[in-house]
């Protein structure tokens, strides 16, 4: 691997950046905040926050990504950006850059598994005939649900479609959570040792939770890559309860209804849109893994009270 191209970020340029990073985060995340306010939920929007879970503040905080020095102006004196205190941040030389030593000092295992995990799952073709079928093996013969909303066909509809079609699920996070009825039905059994080898592009939650990984990664993401990846999580997220046995027309949301031919084949082609987005991001992301493992040679420093006004 070789270390990025060093970059200069001039003040009005990085500024204008964060700026429009912070606004795009805001709109991202206004329904959740506006609902917190007011005590409520959204069984669709709110899976985003509440089991990744993702918080507005680290979706507004923009990073630069590797490689990158935000320069300072010449009279800024003591008067630094915030950022200058965050974690894994460096003051040298005028500019304010990513520490990556440091980072990987503390996360390069987590670089490392997320990096193989990422190239691995791109490697292969995406499987697009699961059909959703993970939200119904979650309510499979039980008379509870996981979500307040109504089951569209009712349990015993719900038991019928799972009956009646194969189950293939391979993402081991959805698995985890079929009811002891569903597990046997499922033709792979997916556990976390076995995640690397099993998550396929076409998976929607394989694609949802390149949130979660982008997240993970820290200040080596580009902002603009996170927020590509929250929003493409909110979409898929909206297609997985469209597709699902609840029934979601009290968000103004038609089903998707995956025990039809029609709706079969509407999962299947949104579901190939989705994997070719996903597959985008998923590509930045590696890249920036890269970027973060080939600079493992860059000293890690970190400035003295008296450094951290430039001359």
């Amino acid at each position: 691997m070789t270390s990025p191209t060093p970059q200069h970020l001039e003040p009005e340029v990085w500024r204008a950046r964060e700026a429009a990073h912070e606004a795009r985060a805001d709109a991202l995340t206004a329904g959740w905040r506006e609902r917190k306010q007011r005590g409520e939920s959204h069984a669709i929007e709110d899976f985003l926050f509440t089991y990744y879970p993702t918080r507005p503040a680290r979706l507004r905080r923009w990073h630069p990504g590797v490689g990158v020095t935000l320069t300072l102006p010449d009279d800024v004196g003591t008067d630094l950006p915030e950022r200058a205190a965050w974690r894994w941040y460096r003051l040298d030389g005028g500019g304010l850059s990513v520490d990556v030593a440091a980072f990987l000092a503390d996360r390069e295992d987590t670089v490392r598994y997320v990096r193989d995990l990422l190239a691995r799952t791109a490697a292969r073709p995406a499987n697009v005939g699961c059909f959703g079928l993970h939200e119904w093996a979650m309510v499979y013969r039980e008379r509870g649900t996981r979500h307040a909303l109504p089951l569209r066909l009712g349990p015993e509809g719900t038991d019928a479609v799972v009956d009646s079609h194969p189950v293939r699920c391979s993402h081991f996070d959805a698995f985890r959570f079929f009811t002891p009825e569903a597990v046997g039905l499922n033709k792979l059994q997916p556990t976390r040792a076995s995640q690397p080898e099993l998550e396929q592009p076409g998976c929607l939650h394989a694609n949802m939770d390149l949130l979660k990984w982008a997240e993970k990664l820290g200040p080596v993401v580009p902002g603009e890559l996170l927020l590509d990846c929250f929003a493409l999580a909110r979409d898929v997220r909206t297609l997985d309860m469209q597709a699902s046995p609840y029934d979601v027309s009290a968000y103004d949301l038609p089903p998707v209804a995956i025990e039809t031919p029609a709706g079969k084949a509407e999962y299947s082609e949104r579901q190939r849109g989705f994997a070719e987005r996903a597959g985008e991001l998923r590509e930045r992301l590696v890249a920036a893994c890269d970027a973060a493992l080939g600079s493992t040679t860059l000293p890690s420093h970190r400035p003295t009270s008296a450094e951290r006004t430039p001359s």
